[in-house]
């Protein structure tokens, strides 16, 4: 019960930060492109591959703490189900090109991005 409470507490500060980036970026970008998403989901997937790679390679955390910022935190703020929902929306506006770019961009600069947050980590050791 310990852990579903950190979980939950961590998800709903994640998923207000989310709210608040994205809200912003619509306001600076616009709607036709969903540039918020692609943009907390790259910063999400980045800031997983920082923490995780600081929990295998630099500190020990409690189980909460980690808990807290990754299922939490981090699992409130990055979402691939709005991602989904997004490139739907795309593709049922009839914009296939721009679906595209943004299914592929996001997975592949995601991915990336962990994977430069844990080799940054792991540079670091």
């Amino acid at each position: 019960m310990r852990a579903s409470l950190i979980i939950f507490v961590g998800a709903g500060v994640g998923g207000v930060l989310r709210h608040l980036l994205n809200a912003w970026i619509m306001r600076l970008a616009g709607l036709e492109f969903p540039l918020g998403i692609l943009t907390i989901n790259v910063i999400g997937s980045t800031a997983m591959g920082l923490v995780a790679g600081w929990f295998a390679f630099k500190g020990q955390a409690p189980q909460d703490v980690r808990l807290f910022l990754t299922t939490g935190i981090l699992g409130g703020f990055t979402t691939f189900s709005a991602f989904s929902l997004d490139a739907a929306i795309l593709y049922e506006r009839g914009q296939l090109g721009l679906a595209v770019v943004y299914v592929v961009a996001s997975v592949a600069l995601s991915v990336g991005g962990l994977f430069a947050g844990m080799w940054t980590m792991r540079s670091l050791t």
